[in-house]
């Protein structure tokens, strides 16, 4: 019988040494931060061909295990892709260090001089899926936010990830940082999560990128807060006022573009007085691309050799080139049908009319509302945040693609000049 490996104090150790790092990078200045990061962006660059080394031996057991093709895609590094990483870590040292920022400033009655002021919000896990660049990313905002972070990455990608902290750990020494503010997990069993997962006194929050199952696996077995989103289900409604080029073009980005991440549309919504027109235009469009094609039984008698789309397909996250259809008698019909099935996630309105734009901004409460645009959009880079650590779908205490703000909280700091409370 194999004995049981005890991981109590090595991850008990990355915790504590995570939490005396933290420290240290509160009291940092902009200048040394930045400095850093740029000093990290040219680590990656010059080590280019070891990533693409490491990451190839992930591949080649990712394709010995059958991995799915969407988890193939986010799991391989390209130059372009660590390019972009790079370019990412670089974007993030140009943004303005939210970390002792006075957010507001109140004169009380008896004179007290009343603000908050950001500060970082400690130690803070991620755990994620195949993605490496999450491990960048992620290392890069929490620096720059003063957060020292222990990364876990999934075992498809371990060399992968392994040579991209080994990479910036190095980096951060060089400019005087602690290398502790980085910590990669070099165990792939559960058992080790779990330690990770009852430290709520070294860390601060835990942030789970990955499938559904992996997020409800943290929330079950952990105290510490947790930032999350299970899936997202994302909708894209073709108004009866829409200009169908536009809508045709946004409903071919947000479904073939990269089919196999949390932003990609998973459902499309036509208004039924546009549906004879629209329809075979859009399948014709994304069967070119390769989409299988789902659809309710208003939209099957238009396209009549289309599969069915089951209650079940509603609520899917296909992650794979597959659209459901529904054709809805309006913006009233498409809405509710996104508060019944959506996942918090990402919703569109393709349209020309207004009152609807507004309507639809309004009413729908996901983390992201777009008119006449893609859902891909959805993403930090893209919305000017630099880099993001995830897409949180929890209204609490971030909504949305998390940048360096949602990575610090805001303390109260008060001016007197001798007052005394009565």
């Amino acid at each position: 019988m194999k004995a049981e490996i005890d991981f109590r104090p090595e991850v008990k150790e990355m915790a504590r040494k995570a939490k005396e790092a933290s420290r240290l990078l509160a009291q940092l200045s902009t200048h040394q931060k930045d400095q850093a990061l740029c000093e990290m962006a040219e680590a990656l660059e010059q080590n280019q061909t070891f990533l693409i080394e490491e990451n190839r031996r992930d591949l080649t057991v990712a394709e010995k295990t059958l991995l799915s093709s969407a988890m193939i895609d986010r799991l391989r590094l390209t130059p372009a892709v660590i390019r972009a990483m790079a370019e990412s870590l670089r974007e993030v040292a140009r943004l303005p260090d939210p970390v002792g920022e006075v957010v507001g400033m109140w004169k009380r009655p008896n004179g007290l001089m009343v603000g908050r002021m950001r500060i970082p919000l400690g130690v803070i896990g991620i755990i994620y899926e195949s993605r490496p660049n999450v491990t960048a990313d992620a290392a890069g905002l929490c620096l720059k936010s003063g957060n020292s972070v222990i990364l876990r990455g999934g075992s498809e990608a371990l060399r992968s990830n392994q040579a991209i902290g080994h990479i910036l750990k190095k980096a951060i020494a060089r400019v005087g940082l602690p290398a502790e503010a980085i910590q990669i997990f070099t165990h792939t069993q559960r058992e080790a999560i779990r330690e990770m997962l009852q430290l709520e006194n070294e860390i601060d929050l835990i942030i789970p990128r990955g499938g559904e199952e992996l997020i409800r696996f943290v929330m079950t077995h952990t105290k510490i807060p947790v930032i999350k989103h299970y899936k997202g289900v994302c909708h894209i409604f073709v108004d009866e006022h829409a200009d169908l080029e536009m809508a045709t073009r946004i409903c071919l980005n947000a479904k073939v573009q990269r089919p196999g991440v949390c932003n990609a549309m998973e459902t499309l919504l036509v208004h039924e007085r546009i549906a004879d027109q629209f329809l075979p235009k859009i399948a014709v469009a994304l069967r070119r691309e390769g989409v299988e094609l789902r659809g309710c039984p208003r939209t099957r008698e238009i396209l009549t050799d289309i599969k069915e789309a089951k209650e079940e397909d509603w609520y899917e996250e296909y992650l794979d080139l597959i659209l459901s259809i529904r054709t809805v008698n309006g913006v009233e019909e498409a809405i509710a049908h996104i508060a019944r099935y959506g996942s918090l996630h990402t919703e569109a309105i393709v349209t020309n009319d207004y009152q609807n734009a507004q309507r639809f901004l309004r009413e729908v409460n996901s983390s992201c509302v777009l008119v006449n645009a893609s859902t891909r959009f959805n993403d930090g880079f893209e919305l000017g945040l630099g880099a993001e650590i995830g897409i949180s779908t929890s209204k609490l205490h971030a909504f949305g693609p998390m940048g360096l703000e949602a990575l610090t909280t805001t303390k109260f700091i008060v001016y007197g000049e001798g007052q005394i409370r009565g």
